[in-house]
C-alpha cells in the first residue's frame, strides 16, 4: 500500500481502511451459503474473533476482493473475497446471546470453509 500522507488522512477516515482491490479472484461463497469459520490460533493477529472461532453462519453479502489483514501486515496481500457473515448470537455467546439477535462480521475466505 502506498504511503500515507496527512492530505489524504479525511478521505482514509471516511471511506475506512479496508484496501479493496481489482483482483479478478473467484468467489467461493455466495449470498445464503451456509458457512464455518475455521478454529484457528495463530501467533499473531488475526480479524477472526475468538468468540466466533468454530461457529456456523450465512454469507449475507460479498464485499469484493480486498487485501487480507492477517498476512498484509507480514508483507504478503494475499487479495482474497470479504464476506459479510451473519450468525445468531445465541451460536456465538450460547444461553448469553438474545435469541432472535443477529451478528455480522466481515470474514475473508481463509476464515472460512464450506458446511
Amino acid at each position: 500500500m502506498p504511503r500515507l500522507e496527512p492530505k489524504d488522512l479525511h478521505e482514509v477516515v471516511r471511506r475506512g481502511t479496508r484496501a479493496k482491490v481489482d483482483v479478478p479472484i473467484e468467489a467461493r461463497f455466495a449470498e445464503g451459503d451456509a458457512v464455518r469459520t475455521r478454529n484457528i490460533h495463530p501467533t499473531g493477529h488475526t480479524r477472526l474473533p475468538r468468540y466466533a472461532r468454530d461457529k456456523t453462519g450465512i454469507i449475507d453479502r460479498d464485499h469484493g476482493v480486498f487485501v487480507f489483514p492477517d498476512t498484509h501486515a507480514h508483507g504478503d496481500a494475499r487479495p482474497q473475497h470479504c464476506y459479510s457473515v451473519r450468525f445468531p448470537s445465541d451460536m456465538l455467546w450460547g444461553a448469553a446471546g438474545e435469541v432472535g439477535t443477529q451478528i455480522y462480521i466481515d470474514l475473508w475466505d481463509d476464515h472460512l470453509e464450506s458446511t
